[in-house]
């Protein structure tokens, strides 16, 4: 644990367990424990304990309500007054949206042609202002910064930011306390923001604890990344799990770092094995979800993951915002 801290200290704000518990208090009035859901069939076909983190159940319709509501949370009163602003892939946009609105904050939300309809619906909803700019995330992060300097906002970054990686974090502390045995979490792998708390809360309590990152094959910015052993931009391409497009940015200031250390293992995962992840959740947990939350789900049923017998296992369903005839388009081979 020590030399976990020793190593983050490199930045100029570390980020360490007691911010995670901060932000567990922070976001109690905003956000409710989501259920550990222990799947039957997954766990028999593995010979292990699977469960399920239904992070798909918040208001926002994923895990990104927590780093956002923490991240506003510790604003000054000048910044809220101004506003804020941020660049998404559309889940973390909603959710800066959702917490600006319950907290009386303006906010403008800057996304690239690629973000589907759905979510850009689910963002006008909630009255925030919003900017459809570029072909990637890295021009909607662009634009971002210009009306950091036009109108004075404060960017709450989708992942590359201590408060909201803290935020994040607060998954991992909801584990330990239905699950403290666990031997591994899962999760989908894009700006490192989700895996970055997790991990620093899984490898604080136990370093023995896995943490396995799951990409789609392309576009997969974080996996190029740790490829190289720097930061490295990529060409953003359809896929099933458009929640984990986007860059990490090339002055990425704490995510590289942290998935390096915490993450064990990161995984490409095939779109068709997402596909049939969608399809396993709809017929065998009755949920409808979007395919980055499946791609764990996927990387199983397609031997992507060797899962150890007789351990006990988590994997992150981060989110649901999916238009319903792309999910159907989806599973309908896999029913």
């Amino acid at each position: 644990m020590v030399e976990i801290l020793k190593e983050l200290s490199k930045d100029n704000k570390k980020i360490t367990l007691q911010n995670v518990w901060q932000a567990k208090r922070n976001i109690a009035s905003h956000i409710n424990k989501t259920p550990l859901i222990f799947s039957p069939k997954l766990s028999n076909s593995t010979n292990s304990e699977i469960y399920l983190k239904y992070e798909h159940l918040h208001e926002s319709r994923a895990f990104k309500m927590r780093g956002a509501f923490n991240a506003i949370c510790n604003l000054t009163p000048t910044q809220k007054s101004l506003g804020v602003t941020t660049f998404s892939t559309g889940n973390h946009g909603f959710a800066v949206a959702l917490a600006a609105k319950k907290l009386g904050i303006r906010a403008v939300i800057c996304v690239s042609k690629h973000v589907p309809k759905a979510k850009i619906e689910k963002i006008k909803s909630l009255g925030a202002q919003l900017e459809i700019y570029g072909d990637g995330q890295d021009d909607a992060e662009q634009r971002c910064y210009e009306l950091v300097k036009e109108q004075g906002l404060t960017v709450i970054p989708p992942f590359d930011h201590p408060e909201v990686i803290a935020g994040q974090g607060t998954i991992a502390l909801e584990i330990l306390e239905d699950l403290p045995d666990v031997n591994c979490v899962l999760g989908g792998l894009s700006g490192g923001g989700l895996l970055s708390g997790i991990g620093l809360v899984m490898k604080s309590t136990n370093p023995d604890i896995k943490v396995i990152g799951l990409s789609m094959e392309k576009g997969a910015a974080m996996f190029e990344s740790l490829k190289k052993g720097e930061p490295v931009s990529v060409n953003e391409e359809p896929t099933q799990a458009d929640s984990l497009l986007g860059g990490i940015g090339e002055n990425n200031q704490y995510t590289f770092n942290m998935v390096q250390q915490f993450v064990d293992q990161p995984i490409l995962v095939e779109e068709e094995a997402i596909k049939k992840g969608m399809a396993y959740l709809y017929k065998e947990h009755n949920i409808i979800v979007e395919g980055a939350a499946a791609i764990g789900i996927g990387a199983i049923l397609n031997n992507d993951v060797s899962i150890v017998e007789n351990t006990k296992n988590v994997i992150i369903i981060s989110g649901c915002n999916v238009d319903l005839d792309a999910h159907a388009n989806a599973i309908k081979a896999y029913l």
